[in-house]
């Protein structure tokens, strides 16, 4: 094959791919999942150690945590997601919007800012799922000034939220393509992607996930959770049982309450990148 042809092939799967992302991420409410992870954002805002009137950039910012937790801390926020997504979070973005935080429709492998136009780059449980990790990574390091830190928080593959993708990857195969997002949730893969720019130091932290019962957290994920809505969406009926039991025996097995409610520890990796 001819290698120019094969090089636009490849970029035509990846816009495709990316394009199946954007929908899937846009088809429901993320703060549904996501409201217990302020204090992930909080941590890493410290840990980044983010003062007045630096310059932060939260890329694909999700529900804006980390956002509003660098603004409680009177920072200059930009905010970068796709523009489906920052629609759908209107009542989100109106209470960011009256704090001063900036909105950016973006792709975190594309960002359209000069070299080193921040003091400090954030992400939360968003850069991760990247399709081009590589550009991913040069991007927000680019942006970033020399000297300063990108923070991240990335899902492991072996803890809950990791485990939970591989459920519903298990049931729906050939849903996703492209690399894990949960390698970011590693030390090795993070070496790869940001050795070769600064100093990378990272800790295993865990956040707590509580619902009422474990059933109502699996109903309320599957019909809120835009990759699992999207999932169950896909499948016929009987297949949508035995995922229901499948995401209910994950539960169980990480579940630590000693009632009837849910409490599961969520391991993830607090990560600071040192740019040279």
């Amino acid at each position: 094959m001819n290698p120019s042809l094969s090089r636009n092939v490849s970029r035509i799967d990846h816009r495709q791919l990316q394009a199946r992302q954007q929908t899937s991420w846009a088809g429901g409410d993320y703060a549904v999942a996501g409201n217990a992870l302020q204090l992930v954002s909080e941590e890493l805002c410290e840990s980044v150690n983010l003062c007045q009137d630096e310059r932060v950039l939260d890329v694909a910012a999700g529900s804006f945590h980390a956002s509003l937790a660098a603004a409680r801390r009177w920072c200059d926020v930009t905010v970068t997601d796709h523009a489906s997504d920052l629609t759908g979070r209107s009542r989100e973005r109106s209470e960011a919007t009256a704090i001063g935080i900036q909105f950016v429709d973006a792709d975190a492998e594309a960002l359209p800012f000069a070299d080193q136009s921040f003091s400090a780059v954030v992400s939360a449980f968003g850069a991760m799922f990247a399709l081009d990790q590589e550009r991913a990574a040069s991007e927000m390091i680019r942006v970033c000034r020399r000297g300063r830190r990108l923070g991240l928080a990335n899902w492991t593959p072996g803890g809950f939220i990791g485990q939970l993708f591989a459920t519903i990857a298990a049931h729906a195969p050939g849903a996703n393509g492209g690399a894990s997002p949960f390698a970011w949730g590693t030390v090795e893969r993070l070496e790869e992607l940001f050795g070769a720019y600064g100093c990378v130091w990272s800790a295993r932290k865990h956040v707590a996930l509580r619902a009422r019962t474990p059933m109502d957290w699996v109903d309320k994920l599957r019909t809120s959770y835009a990759p699992v809505l999207r999932t169950f969406a896909s499948l016929d009926a009987a297949r949508q049982k035995s995922l229901r039991g499948s995401l209910l025996e994950l539960v169980t097995r990480f579940n630590r309450a000693r009632d009837s409610t849910m409490l599961v520890d969520a391991e993830y990796l607090e990560v600071v990148v040192t740019r040279r």
